[in-house]
C-alpha cells in the first residue's frame, strides 16, 4: 500500500468508525401507560375522585384562559394544603413506581437496542410529555431515557413543590425535538434557537421518531415527518378506538400507527425494527458518500486554484504563482487515480 492509499484507508476507517446515532421520543400518558399518570395514586391519595379533579383543574383553566398543565400543576398544590399533604419530591417519585405500564414496555428499551446494535445504530429514548418529571422518574422504566422532558416544580429548600418551574404543553412540546437534534439538551440552553446544518446535527431529524397517542403530540409528530423523520400513533389494544390514529394518518401526521402492546412480535414492534433497518440503510449510504467525497473535493480544490491561475496570470507575482503551484502538486499527491 502506497502513502497515497494510507492515508484514505485511515481517513475512511475513521469514518466508518462513527456510528450513526437515533432517536425515539415518547409521551407518556396514554402511550407507555394506559392512563394519565397522576390518576394510579397520586389523586386518589388526596382522596378525591379523578373525575372530580379534572373537572375542577378544566374549569380553572377555562375560566381564567389559563394553560392546562399550570392549572392541574396549580390544583394540586390547592388540594395538598387543604388536605395537609405534603408534596415532596420523594413522594411524587413513590407514586411513580406504582404507574401501570402497557404490556410490552418494561423490555421494550433492551430489545430495539439490541437490534439497533446489531444494524450499526446508536439508539437513545427521550420522553416529552405534559405529565410530571419527577414521577416519571419514579417509573420503574426511568433509567432507559437518556433525557425526561416533562413538567416539573420549583422546589423549597426542604424540598416541597411551590411553584411550577417547567409546564409542557402540546405546542412547546416540539422545542425539545431541536433541542435532541442539535444536542443542547438542558433546558436553559438558548443555543437551542441558533441555525445549524444538518451535517452537524448531533442526530439527524430523518433519524427521529416520535409515538404518540392523541392530538396533543400533531406538532411533534408534524415537525418529525416534514424533516424527514417518522411517527406513529398509538391506541389502547383493549378500548381498541382508532378514531384519533385514522384521523391523523389520513392527514399526513403518522407513518405508522399501531395497538400499544410492545411485546416482542406486536405490530409496533415490527414496525420499529423495519424504521432502524431504513435508518441503517440510509446511514451506510451516507457514510459511503463520505468516503467518496474525500479525494472528490481535493480534486475540486485542484480545479479551482488552476482555474484562478488561468484567470489573472498578468496580476500574480512570481511568488503567487510558486505557491499556487505548490498547493496544487500537494492536491494531486493525495488524489487517488489518473486525474489528467
Amino acid at each position: 500500500m502506497n502513502e497515497r492509499e494510507e492515508l484514505y484507508s485511515k481517513i475512511n476507517a475513521d469514518i466508518r468508525a462513527q456510528k450513526p446515532k437515533m432517536a425515539i421520543c415518547y409521551d407518556f400518558d396514554k402511550t407507555l401507560s394506559p392512563d394519565d399518570m397522576q390518576t394510579f395514586t397520586l389523586i386518589p391519595s388526596f382522596g378525591i375522585d379523578k373525575k372530580e379533579f379534572w373537572d375542577s383543574s378544566n374549569k380553572l383553566a377555562k375560566d381564567n384562559l389559563m394553560d392546562n398543565n399550570l392549572a392541574w400543576m396549580h390544583e394540586l398544590i390547592r388540594y395538598s394544603e387543604f388536605k395537609s399533604k405534603s408534596l415532596k419530591r420523594e413522594y411524587f417519585r413513590e407514586t411513580g413506581a406504582d404507574i401501570k405500564l402497557y404490556r410490552g414496555v418494561k423490555t421494550w428499551f433492551k430489545r430495539m437496542n439490541d437490534y439497533a446494535e446489531k444494524k450499526g445504530i446508536e439508539l437513545e429514548h427521550y420522553i416529552i410529555s405534559s405529565g410530571l418529571k419527577e414521577i416519571i422518574e419514579g417509573s420503574e422504566i426511568a433509567a432507559n431515557f437518556k433525557r425526561i422532558y416533562a413538567s416539573t416544580y420549583l422546589y423549597s429548600a426542604d424540598g416541597v413543590a411551590k411553584w411550577p418551574a417547567q409546564a409542557i404543553n402540546y405546542t412547546n412540546k416540539t422545542q425539545f425535538i431541536f433541542r435532541i437534534a442539535k444536542g443542547f439538551l438542558e433546558e436553559y440552553d438558548e443555543r437551542v434557537n441558533d441555525s445549524m446544518p444538518e451535517e452537524k446535527l448531533r442526530i439527524p431529524y430523518e433519524n427521529i421518531v416520535y409515538i404518540g397517542d392523541s392530538a396533543t403530540d400533531i406538532p411533534c409528530m408534524r415537525l418529525v415527518k416534514s424533516k424527514g423523520g417518522y411517527s406513529i400513533g398509538v391506541f389502547d389494544p383493549i378500548k381498541d378506538n382508532r378514531t384519533k390514529v385514522y384521523q391523523l394518518f389520513n392527514d399526513g401526521r403518522l407513518s405508522f400507527y399501531a395497538p400499544a402492546d410492545y411485546s416482542a412480535n406486536s405490530e409496533i414492534s415490527k414496525f420499529m425494527k423495519q424504521i432502524i433497518d431504513e435508518i441503517s440503510a440510509k446511514e451506510s449510504i451516507k457514510t459511503e458518500c463520505k468516503i467518496l467525497k474525500q479525494p472528490a473535493e481535493a480534486f475540486k480544490m485542484k480545479k479551482s486554484i488552476e482555474d484562478i491561475s488561468r484567470a489573472y496570470p498578468g496580476k500574480m507575482s512570481a511568488k503567487e504563482k510558486r505557491e499556487l503551484n505548490s498547493l496544487t502538486e500537494a492536491l494531486e499527491s493525495v488524489i487517488p487515480g489518473n486525474i489528467e
